[in-house]
């Protein structure tokens, strides 16, 4: 849906003072217009019907940061900038973010998804010309990076290393996948040889269990990561679609479904963070990002499926099954907790614009009845929009973590605004929620203190209380 240019010209205007606002509680829902109502409490967040220009706005700082947080210069060690591009030097490098933002790095290919979205939900050119931007300069500077590798052997030093010489689904799955993204949505340069290059490590030679389940060596010999369905399954169905070979498909559908019946509890509808083939009977560790991670892939498979596809249906029902475990742990703010099942860790930013952002686009899809989905969604948006401040930072995002073995670990990871993790999630939850809010399958009814999500058509009675 595409924005307004006047509310667009809103959400300009917004976005210098809704962040400091949501900074502030408790709030009171102004969709009551009954100011005296006994009945009405107050929330720990913004409780109301979503706001699209202010969500735009939001969508706009958190743009407006990344811009100014992800240079795209080659300078030397001593920060001096490369202006020769014909000769390489040793020392050339990337130059560094004050965010510590690596323009490289697999989080930074959710940015680039979630400005794909964004641009697509709000008609702004200005999120995908931050993709264009990145994308031409590794275009541009391939050459040099490749080069500075065969005359100095520099290995992980080397600035592109990720893309000269990938090492793990990390370095190589979410930034092709964001890469073929761009390509389809014609953003950018033709980036198809780095496409080649981590396609071919993601399909061909990222280490595998014999039955063909994407792993990694560590931390034990043989381990899965229920962040990898997300590390790997999207660049196979996105390979898919650019190639038409449906056996990218068959490999996807695969991983979702067999990872799922190693690290899925059905009794809990959750994922556990990992499994170690030496251990297989371990205590499971329910760790919310990982679970971000998971249905932010089966969504993102079920978007490029083709739904003639065997494995669609099986990957649909594995989606809903899983979304209905992670609402039933949804927080009173709307968020998640860092360890999804333990309501006295942390809530957590990453993990809750994930789920946020899947519930939604599951519902705007038709994967699952709005009647319920789409008010937790909505409750979720409350939640993650407090988490924007005002320089369009996102706050409350757990730093990088390992697939560990206590609790400990987990509960006391720190959080960061230099987290990237956040960021490509939030962007793409507003963009949803935006959608959502335009939605023509159903209302969205204010009645007795709070939202119902009603199909066009249905009928409703509240004659009792009138």
């Amino acid at each position: 849906m595409k924005l307004p240019s006047r509310l667009l010209a809103a959400a300009a205007a917004c976005a210098l003072l809704i962040g400091a606002a949501h900074a502030e509680g408790p709030y009171r829902n102004p969709d009551n217009k009954s100011k005296d109502d006994p009945g009405e409490g107050t929330y720990p967040v913004p409780y109301k019907k979503p706001v699209v220009s202010e969500i735009a706005a939001a969508l706009q700082r958190i743009r407006g940061y990344m811009e100014e947080s992800t240079p795209s210069r080659v300078v030397r060690g001593d920060g001096t900038p490369v202006t020769d591009f014909r000769t390489p030097v040793a020392d050339a490098v990337l130059a560094a973010s004050h965010s510590d933002f690596g323009i490289t790095v697999y989080e930074m290919g959710v940015v680039h998804a979630g400005m794909l979205k964004a641009r697509e939900a709000t008609g702004d050119k200005r999120f995908t010309d931050f993709t264009a931007r990145h994308f031409q300069f590794f275009a541009d500077k391939m050459p040099y990076f490749r080069a500075q590798e065969d005359r100095f052997k520099l290995a992980r030093k080397n600035s592109f290393s990720r893309f000269l010489d990938p090492r793990s689904l990390d370095d190589a799955g979410s930034m092709c996948a964001a890469m073929m993204r761009a390509r389809q949505a014609g953003v950018g340069p033709d980036l198809s040889a780095m496409i080649a290059t981590c396609g071919k490590w993601v399909s061909k030679q990222q280490y595998r269990l014999a039955d063909g389940t994407l792993a990694r060596q560590r931390p034990q010999a043989s381990s899965l990561w229920a962040d990898d369905m997300y590390m790997g399954v999207p660049a196979l169905a996105e390979l898919g679609r650019m190639t038409g070979d449906r056996a990218y498909f068959d490999d996807a559908v695969k991983n979702v479904l067999q990872m799922s019946a190693y690290m899925f509890n059905p009794q809990l509808g959750i994922y556990t963070h990992g499994w170690n083939a030496n251990n297989p009977d371990a205590p499971r560790f329910y760790w919310a990002r990982a679970n971000g991670w998971a249905v932010l892939t089966m969504s993102d498979l079920l978007d490029v499926l083709p739904k003639d596809h065997p494995g669609y249906p099986k990957v649909l029902d594995q989606l809903r099954k899983t979304l209905r475990g992670i609402a039933e742990l949804q927080s009173g703010t709307g968020l998640w907790h860092q360890m999804i099942d333990r309501n006295d860790s942390y809530l957590e930013t990453s993990a809750s614009a994930m789920f946020v952002y899947v519930i939604a686009h599951a519902v705007n899809q038709g994967w699952v009845n709005p009647a319920t989905y789409g008010s937790i969604a909505q409750a979720g948006w409350a939640g993650l929009s407090t988490r924007i401040n005002d320089k369009g930072q996102v706050e409350g995002t757990c730093v990088g973590t390992t697939f560990a073995s206590d609790q400990v670990y987990y509960y006391n990871r720190p959080t960061s605004t230099a987290a990237l993790h956040g960021y490509g999630p939030t962007l793409l939850a507003g963009a949803e929620m935006i959608k959502l809010m335009g939605n023509p399958a159903f209302d969205i009814e204010h009645r007795v203190r709070t939202y119902h999500y009603v199909p066009k058509g249905g009928q409703t009675d509240y004659r009792e209380h009138h």
